[in-house]
């Protein structure tokens, strides 16, 4: 399992007071804890600034980057923020996200390949969020089939269904694991993504949801999840996920994470 953590995202007021302070140490301290907690990217986001945001990704990516030997996931639609962001950037990237519209195709798939980054594509089109899972599974499809002719490798693609809350739509969850599956089983080479919190909103007892959501979509084939890493609950779930899943053979990793006193 892939780990992007989520913390640093400017919506969180604290996070959003760092940005506007430029406080370094906040940021960096962020970084590290989910890097020490597993985290394989580290997601940053400054969106809600609008004029300021193209200036303040580039300092995030540096912040973050002087502080843990970690790619980060450049998270915005915004892609003139995100051609800055990427020109500062060590390694290799992964931008979140493209959308099925063609004015977003046009300016953010060239970043993509030129900058030989990996990108997370949402199942999102011109008339908005697809409300059936046959739906969502087409523009999939599409996207992957533009990427590819683009030059985008399968397997620098991340396929997000659009995890959405179940508070608000029942289906929610039955929808997202269905495409997740279809994805995989008809993609193998190509990853699937998404943003586990999001089936929870509204609801209590949020990581009980969380973790239960998590193991189901690890079992239709998720490899890769945006997340928390430094909740010892979720931290535990994607441990036990891969075990069950058989991504972790004889549950060593789980066992060593035990040990070492990372879960509990």
């Amino acid at each position: 399992m892939v780990i992007i953590g989520e913390r640093i995202n400017s919506t969180n007021k604290n996070v959003a007071d760092a940005l506007e302070k430029k406080d370094e140490s906040y940021i960096r301290k962020l970084a590290v804890e989910q890097a020490d907690a597993g985290a394989d990217y580290i997601d940053v986001n400054a969106g809600t600034f609008a004029e300021e945001e193209a200036d303040l990704l580039v300092w995030l990516v540096e912040t973050v980057q002087a502080a843990v030997s970690r790619p980060c996931c450049i998270d915005s639609p915004n892609s003139r923020a995100v051609a800055k962001a990427l020109e500062v950037h060590q390694g290799q990237a992964l931008i979140n996200s493209l959308t099925f519209e063609k004015d977003k195709c046009e300016k953010l798939i060239p970043l993509v390949r030129d900058h030989r980054a990996k990108v997370v594509s949402l199942c999102l089109g011109e008339k908005g969020i697809p409300a059936t899972y046959d739906e969502r599974f087409r523009v999939a499809v599409e996207m992957i089939d533009l990427l590819c002719r683009k030059g985008v490798r399968p397997q620098d693609i991340y396929v997000d269904p659009l995890i959405q809350p179940i508070a608000v739509s029942p289906s929610a969850a039955a929808i997202a694991l269905e495409v997740i599956g279809r994805v995989k089983q008809s993609f193998p080479d190509t990853h699937t993504i998404g943003g586990i919190s999001n089936i929870s909103f509204g609801m209590p007892l949020r990581p009980v949801i969380n973790a239960a959501f998590l193991a189901m979509a690890v079992a239709r084939g998720l490899d890769t999840a945006i997340l928390n890493p430094c909740d010892p609950y979720i931290r535990s779930a994607v441990l036990a996920s891969e075990a069950l899943a058989e991504r972790d053979a004889h549950g060593i990793r789980f066992i060593s994470a035990f040990r070492k006193g990372k879960i509990t």
